[in-house]
C-alpha cells in the first residue's frame, strides 16, 4: 500500500505538483498525426497533465501547441483565425506565432512596447510512430526526441489507436502492468481449458529494475513439463510494451508476428487518454488492415465500439458496460465483451482516483510495488535538480518484449537474449 502523502505525491498531475512536475519531464502523445489540423486550418483543442492546450498548424507548415487563452484578457484562442503564419484572437485582435511570439497588437499604440513582452505559452513538438509528442517541461531539462522501436519501424508495420478513460492515469497504468490479472478477468471462455494464462493464475514473477524503468518476466507453469514465459519492459513513467508471439486472437488463429503496448497520458487528475501501439516485426509480414480492425474489435475498441467521432468507449461506466450476467454465469468471465472494455469496467469502477492507503497486496503485485517505488523516486530525483529515470531516449531505444512457450529447465535470459533486442 501506499501512504495517503505518497498517493497524493505521484497522481496528481497539474503544474506545481511533485507528480505533475516529474511528469513534465518527460515527452508526452498530444494527439494521433491524423489528428494534426491542416495548414491554415481551425485549431484543435488539447488537455495535458491539467493543462488546456490548443494545436494548429500555421499558413507555413509550422505546428505549434499552446496555451488555449489568450494572455490578454484569457479569451479562448478556439475561436481565433489562422492566418498568416499566426492565431489572431477574435477578442482584440493579438496575434501569436507556433513559438508564443506576440506578431500584432493591433488594439495598442503602433509604438507600444507590450509587443515585446506579451508572450503566449507554447510547447515543442515532435512527430513519430504516427503520434505528435509533446514536452511540458522546462526548456533545459528538455530530453532527446522519443526514439522506441515502434516509432521507427515502416508505416506498414506500425499502428496507433487511442481510447478515453475516465480514471486517474495510475490506476490504469498498474492494470497494464499486472500480468496475473489476465488470467481471471480477460478468460472470454471459462469451457476453453488451452489458453496460455489461464492455465496458472499465479504465475511467478521477477522485476529487474533498470535505467529506463524495469523488465519483468512472469512465468507460468502449464503442468506438462514446459513453461510460458513472458517478457515485459515498463518505460518510464507511463508505458508498456508487451510480446503477442503466443497469444491468439478470438478466432483462436495465431496472430500476425508483433508485439504491442500502451501509453497512459494523463489528461488531469481524473481522466487518461490511452494510446494503444501495435508493431509488426516480421519484415516480410506487414499489419494488415484486417488484420488491425480484427485486434481492435476483440479488444473493444474497434469503430463499432466508439461513441461516432470520440474516443469514447460505447460501452462505459454510465451504462455498467453493458455486462450481461446470463453470459457472466455461462461463458465468460466477467460477461463484459471487449478486452479494454473489461480493464476499464474495473479501472475506472475502483472511483477517479484509488485510496492506496486502503490495500492489501500480495505476491502478484511485485511489479506494481516497484512502478510506484520508481515513480516516487523520480519525483524526489526531479526536486533535487536531476533527470528522471527513462527520460533519456538512449535507455529505450534498443528494447523489445518477447514471449515463449520453454521445456522445463530453461534459463528464459539465454533462450531469449536475442529476441529482446530491437532490430529496425
Amino acid at each position: 500500500m501506499l501512504s495517503r502523502e505518497d498517493n497524493e505525491r505521484i497522481t496528481r498531475v497539474g503544474a506545481g505538483t511533485p507528480g505533475g512536475e516529474m511528469l513534465r519531464r518527460y515527452w508526452w502523445p498530444v494527439v494521433l498525426s491524423s489528428e494534426i489540423p491542416e495548414s491554415g486550418r481551425e485549431p484543435v483543442r488539447a488537455r495535458l497533465l491539467g493543462e488546456d492546450l490548443l494545436l494548429f498548424k500555421d499558413t507555413e507548415g509550422r505546428v505549434g501547441l499552446v496555451d488555449a487563452y489568450c494572455p490578454h484578457r484569457r479569451a479562448p484562442l478556439f475561436f481565433g483565425r489562422n492566418e498568416d503564419c499566426g492565431l489572431r484572437c477574435v477578442y482584440h485582435g493579438w496575434k501569436f506565432d507556433v513559438d508564443g511570439n506576440c506578431t500584432d497588437l493591433p488594439s495598442e499604440p503602433v509604438d507600444s512596447p507590450m509587443k515585446a513582452k506579451v508572450k503566449l505559452t507554447s510547447y515543442p513538438t515532435h512527430e513519430a510512430g504516427g503520434v505528435l509528442w509533446a514536452y511540458l517541461g522546462p526548456a533545459e531539462t528538455m530530453p532527446g526526441a522519443p526514439d522506441f522501436e515502434w516509432t521507427r519501424v515502416p508505416k506498414t508495420h506500425q499502428f496507433v489507436s487511442k481510447t478515453y478513460e475516465e480514471c486517474n492515469y495510475l490506476q490504469a497504468l498498474e492494470g497494464g502492468l499486472d500480468t496475473s490479472h489476465s488470467s481471471f478477468l480477460h478468460r472470454n471462455n471459462m469451457k476453453d481449458k488451452s489458453q496460455l494464462r489461464s492455465r496458472d493464475g499465479a504465475p511467478s514473477i521477477e522485476v529487474h529494475e533498470t535505467d529506463y524503468g524495469y523488465y519483468y518476466v512472469s512465468q507460468r507453469n502449464l503442468g506438462d513439463d514446459r513453461s510460458y514465459a513472458r517478457v515485459y519492459h515498463y518505460v518510464m513513467p507511463c508505458q508498456q510494451m508487451r510480446p503477442n508471439t503466443q497469444a491468439r486472437n478470438g478466432s483462436g488463429r495465431a496472430e500476425v508476428p508483433k508485439f504491442n503496448g500502451h501509453i497512459w497520458v494523463p489528461i488531469d487528475d481524473e481522466q487518461t487518454m490511452v494510446y494503444n501501439w501495435m508493431c509488426g516485426f516480421d519484415e516480410s509480414v506487414p499489419l494488415t488492415q484486417e488484420f488491425i480492425d480484427d485486434f481492435e474489435s476483440i479488444y473493444g475498441r474497434g469503430q463499432e465500439d466508439m461513441i461516432p467521432g470520440t474516443a469514447r468507449l460505447k460501452k462505459n461506466l454510465s451504462n455498467d458496460y453493458l455486462i450481461d450476467r446470463d453470459l457472466q454465469r455461462n461463458g465468460s468471465f466477467t460477461g463484459i465483451t471487449g478486452i479494454n472494455t473489461q480493464d476499464f469496467a474495473l479501472q475506472e469502477g475502483m472511483g477517479p482516483i484509488v485510496d492506496r492507503s486502503k490495500e492489501y497486496l500480495g505476491t502478484s503485485d511485485k511489479a506494481i510495488i516497484s512502478m510506484r517505488k520508481l515513480m516516487l523516486n523520480a519525483v524526489k530525483e526531479v526536486e533535487q535538480g536531476n533527470r528522471p529515470a527513462g527520460a533519456d531516449p538512449a535507455t529505450h531505444r534498443d528494447l523489445r518484449p518477447h514471449d515463449d512457450i520453454l521445456p522445463a529447465g530453461t534459463d528464459w535470459r539465454e533462450a531469449y537474449e536475442d529476441a529482446l533486442k530491437a532490430k529496425w
